[in-house]
């Protein structure tokens, strides 16, 4: 028998319907779970009446974070809709391709893309657009004002596909990967495990709602549990720290990439901050620098350092509070609902302590990218996801991302994983940010090149630098070059954008 998949939101409507579920920071909105459940049936009543909304179409956004997209994404499963998130920071020409690949029937979008939306108007068939205002006057507050509900409400399967949600493409055409119900409902339950959420418990979302971890982390395991989540518009490294460091916010629950702490520490109001209060800071997305985890444990946080991916729901591995201190630098444990294992490049399985790809199987797992046979035949083995990253673990079980194997380069025919060197890097106090990439070299075939960013006022040289890694690096792995710039390229989640760096 099929399993289908329960309505979370109507659930805690009618068991608690007075209970807070969503706080928008930017329009100062709230709303209980009763009148969340309200909101999402009048969209979704709206988007089967008058869009002509069938299961199985793809309702897009485009849209900074905000509860609306919230209300868009649960409005989609009364629909028997997919729920499709745009990466507000694309160019036209890429958000072309995918709406061209995705097919969306109704895009809803906020008023500061409208230049963007009627460019793709002309380029792209889009049935239906409907503007949004964070709560002013729009065609989406008219359809709440105009109240109502679907007249069947749709009950997707577990393996139904709920979320489609385009990778970057910085190697070639973006990808959509499909987020199952199965996989939303066992991140939930993994999340909940694992970081102490309960109904009492709040979380903050900034990172983009475009992004996986925008959504998934603490967003959904939140809304499975009937606990209430505060939405920031964009991440703002000072917001965020006068919300964290504040017990009177609430907030208990936060997860974020490394260089969203790292700005909040180079704050003035770090040094003073008190976290007593937090519950659970998750940390992951990119390599997280070992003098960063130390920073913030010398101030009681215990980073729960995680490893997961768009295409894994996040999380895939967790560092459980107790082990942040003498496990540090690891990713954590495998979750409960996941297999994970380390294989060569034969693909045979490897013994602790070796090097090797990642692979995950388990209900969070995608069945797969979007009308991409060719991709899914290479990336998806027996059930096992390729996750690309290079990675070991250790006799305790306790996995270690080494770095994306893309990143990696061989210097003399040595392996060399950035995040290693920007580690060491990351000790230099004056040092704000660091990037290391692999670039050609006639000698060496490839050498590593340093971008680094500077705090404000310090006299640091390129040759203090290389002799501090001389010090702490095999001499293969000290950087050939080191460049200067006044900042690094970002993604909206706030990762170092790699491709993106010189390499001429």
């Amino acid at each position: 028998m099929e399993i289908q998949h329960y309505d979370w939101i109507a659930y805690h409507a009618g068991f608690a319907p007075n209970s807070p579920a969503q706080q928008d920071l930017y329009s100062g909105r709230t709303f209980s779970y009763l009148q969340m459940h309200q909101r999402v049936d009048a969209l979704a009543g709206y988007l089967q009446r008058e869009a002509g909304v069938k299961p199985g179409d793809r309702v897009a956004t485009l849209c900074h974070n905000s509860t609306d997209n919230n209300e868009i994404i649960f409005a989609a499963p009364r629909t028997g809709a997919i729920h499709l998130p745009l990466n507000w920071r694309l160019a036209v020409p890429e958000l072309e391709f995918i709406i061209n690949d995705a097919e969306p029937t109704v895009l809803f979008y906020s008023e500061e893309f409208t230049e963007q939306v009627a460019e793709l108007k002309r380029r792209c068939k889009l049935p239906h657009l409907i503007l949004k205002r964070d709560g002013g006057d729009s065609d989406y507050e008219q359809i709440m004002a105009a109240g109502g509900a679907p007249a069947l409400r749709h009950r997707p399967k577990l393996d139904d596909v709920w979320v489609l949600m385009y990778t970057s493409g910085t190697t070639g055409r973006p990808k959509g990967a499909q987020i199952t119900y199965r996989a939303q409902f066992f991140n939930a339950v993994n999340a909940t495990m694992l970081t102490e959420l309960t109904r009492s418990s709040k979380g903050l979302t900034y990172l983009p709602q475009f992004h996986v971890g925008g959504i998934c982390l603490y967003s959904m395991p939140c809304f499975h549990l009937g606990a209430p989540v505060a939405i920031m518009r964009q991440f703002d490294a000072q917001q965020a720290l006068d919300l964290l460091a504040r017990p009177d916010s609430g907030i208990t629950h936060v997860f974020g990439v490394p260089t969203n702490f790292l700005f909040m520490s180079q704050l003035p109001g770090f040094e003073a901050a008190r976290f007593d209060h937090l519950v659970s800071v998750g940390i992951g997305g990119a390599a997280s620098p070992i003098a960063l985890l130390e920073l913030y444990a010398g101030k009681g946080v215990m980073f729960q350092q995680g490893w997961g991916m768009t295409e894994t729901c996040t999380i895939g591995t967790l560092l459980s509070k107790e082990r942040a201190l003498d496990k540090i630098g690891s990713s954590g444990q495998q979750v409960l609902h996941a297999d994970l294992k380390i294989i060569d490049d034969a693909g045979r399985e490897l013994p602790p302590g070796k090097t090797g790809e990642l692979m995950i199987k388990g209900p969070t797992v995608t069945p797969g990218y979007w009308r991409r046979p060719e991709a899914n035949s290479t990336t998806l083995v027996d059930g096992w996801l390729h996750t690309g990253d290079a990675a070991y673990v250790d006799e305790e079980g306790f996995y270690f991302i080494v770095d994306r194997w893309k990143d990696m380069f061989i210097s003399g025919g040595e392996n060399v994983y950035p995040a290693e060197v920007e580690d060491a890097l990351y000790r230099i106090p004056d040092i704000a940010e660091a990037a290391v990439i692999g670039i050609a070299d006639d000698k060496w075939g490839e050498v590593g090149r340093a971008f680094i960013v500077l705090k404000t006022g310090s006299r640091l040289n390129a040759d203090d630098i290389l002799e501090h890694c001389a010090r702490n690096l095999a001499r293969f792995k000290i950087p050939k070059t080191v460049r200067f710039l006044a900042e690094l390229p970002h993604n909206a989640t706030g990762k170092v954008t790699k491709h993106a760096l010189p390499r001429d």
